[in-house]
């Protein structure tokens, strides 16, 4: 029997495909990171041409470690990779996880790659691996992710203030998290969306 808090699967849907992140996939994760220069907004992490190797070394030393299953997505219509995306803090005792380090290029922003990428990646945690919680956070000043995290139906619980310390600035982390019992709702609203307007 397989361990779904181990074994990392493949989730594919109508728009988009999300695999393991692979060492070979660097160059692709760049090329999609660089539609927008994604490095370059000051309240992310996305990995550039000067950074892809330590974002690579680290992803696979936490997915060594089981804290992490990295993912990269693939848009199903042209099957290039479009961005990045990952469970984290995975806590198989509690049976709670993180949606996180997500990013897109920025010609699939606001299309249905998200929304699915995200009902691939909820279904999974909350049927198969019997999820309690899964959690979302960001910076308090990536507006935009707070929007897309909204929009999928979690709830914000609260703010973390001066939560970390990154290139020099002090960060606010805010917190969100969908719940098992919720999770019929959120499953809805998204299958909703992208029905009615692929979003």
């Amino acid at each position: 029997m397989a361990d779904h808090w181990t074994e990392q699967p493949v989730l594919e849907g109508l728009h988009v495909a999300l695999r393991p992140m692979v060492r070979s996939d660097g160059p692709a994760i760049v090329d999609a990171a660089s539609d927008g220069k994604l490095w370059e907004l000051f309240y992310t992490v996305v990995p550039g041409p000067d950074s892809i190797k330590t974002y690579l070394d680290r992803a696979e030393r936490e997915l060594g470690w089981g804290r992490i299953m990295p993912f990269v997505v693939i848009e199903s219509a042209s099957g290039t990779v479009v961005g990045a995306t990952r469970y984290m803090r995975i806590n198989a005792p509690h049976r709670r996880l993180e949606i996180g380090t997500t990013f897109y290029a920025r010609r699939v922003q606001r299309s249905p790659i998200n929304s699915e990428a995200k009902l691939l990646l909820l279904t999974h945690a909350f049927e198969t691996m019997d999820c309690v919680c899964v959690q979302f956070r960001t910076d308090h000043f990536n507006f935009a992710s707070q929007r897309a995290i909204e929009r999928l139906g979690a709830k914000r619980d609260g703010l973390i203030r001066n939560h970390q310390i990154l290139d020099g600035r002090v960060r606010d982390t805010v917190l969100y998290s969908i719940l098992a019992n919720e999770w019929e709702g959120v499953k809805r609203n998204l299958q909703f969306r992208l029905a009615r307007n692929g979003n």
